[in-house]
């Protein structure tokens, strides 16, 4: 059996884990935005962010699913995105994801099978490896694709992570009560 999605029909198997999360714990090189870094002369970093993902984002946050951000990365502009967005716990500069995601089941009093991960390259597997639903974006790396529940049709930074958080919203019920903002 399979499910009416927005972006194509969703298998009972992966409709049954969006169910059951919590929690969604995100990448954000790759995911958030396209993963490209832009720096200036002056080595000053820019990224882009998708309008449509933030509103996702807002939209879990109001539906009481909790949102985490574990990158490997260390940017002010990533602080200052997911604070504007309300997410309040922003793991930057990890090398183990596995450290703050054992932090985060704890934080948030959920199991494992309550738990939501999206990434799109290895460093991302070990958490991938142990969650209840794993996501991989639509141009992440071969290998990750062929590990998780699930594929996004949409590339990372292009709406990847709204196409996430609109399939939550669904199989819970709260898709039409959930309300977001695009910033």
């Amino acid at each position: 059996m399979s499910h009416s999605g927005f972006y194509g029909p969703i298998e009972d198997v992966l409709w049954k884990k969006a169910q059951k999360i919590k929690l969604l714990i995100c990448d954000v090189d790759g995911v958030f935005s396209d993963g490209l870094v832009y720096m200036s002369n002056s080595g000053e970093e820019l990224k882009t962010f998708h309008t449509r993902d933030g509103y996702g984002v807002r939209s879990l946050l109001s539906a009481n699913i909790g949102v985490a951000v574990i990158t490997g990365r260390q940017s002010h502009i990533v602080e200052n995105r997911m604070t504007a967005l309300g997410v309040t716990h922003i793991y930057q500069g990890i090398d183990d994801k596995q450290v703050p995601y054992h932090e985060l089941l704890e934080l948030y009093a959920v199991r494992p099978e309550e738990v939501a991960y999206i990434g799109d390259d290895m460093v991302d597997l070990p958490v991938m490896n142990v969650v209840g639903l794993s996501i991989c974006v639509a141009d992440g790396h071969p290998y990750v694709k062929q590990n998780a529940d699930m594929i996004t049709t949409i590339k990372g930074g292009h709406g990847a992570l709204r196409e996430l958080t609109d399939l939550l919203l669904l199989s819970q019920g709260k898709f039409e009560t959930a309300h977001g903002m695009s910033i």
